[in-house]
């Protein structure tokens, strides 16, 4: 199966929502305008055939942080890699934007998602007691973005040439 990542257009706004409103209990589809307005580089959808099976929303939290608002794969793709590719292309986001870590919180009953997140390197650090609307608890999960192992490292070399000596060395921090 051959999937793309690639950055969100407008065109694939309904195609998103739809698999948001599938995929969360809570439903907000003004926020996903509002991220492609302010983290356009940020907002990735996965696509086959010209189909978007999923996305990934993300936002610069801090000077240091990167925060995955969002991650969602049509229920019929999932469990196949596509949530790691969406991440892997969110990191490279990330760290192009000189970020050190990334952090994200999923609810304490999705196992899927935990268990994705802690294969791709995150650590859970702490739990929000009734996070959620309707009362379940979030479990906060950070990583060291200079940890990972990125896919693809040589095309995503080309895309961090023009980061300075000096700029990768405050990385390594």
């Amino acid at each position: 199966m051959s999937i793309r990542i690639r950055k969100f257009k407008t065109d694939d706004f309904e195609d998103v929502l739809c698999i948001e409103s599938e995929s969360f209990a809570e439903h907000n589809p003004f926020a996903y305008m509002h991220f492609y307005e302010m983290h356009g580089d940020m907002f990735l959808v996965a696509e086959y055939l010209d189909f978007i099976v999923g996305f990934i929303v993300g936002y610069r939290l801090n000077e240091n942080e990167g925060r995955v608002f969002s991650l969602a794969v049509r229920e019929e793709f999932q469990g196949r890699g596509i949530g790691a590719m969406l991440l892997d292309s969110l990191f490279k986001e990330f760290y192009s934007n000189l970020l050190k870590y990334a952090t994200l919180e999923v609810r304490a009953n999705n196992i899927k998602a935990r268990n994705l997140y802690l294969k791709m390197g995150f650590i859970p650090c702490w739990i929000e007691k009734e996070y959620y609307s309707d009362g379940e608890d979030g479990i906060i999960m950070k990583m060291k973005l200079a940890s990972y192992k990125f896919h693809d490292l040589d095309l995503f070399a080309e895309k961090i040439e023009g980061m300075s000596l000096r700029d990768a060395e405050d990385f390594d921090e």
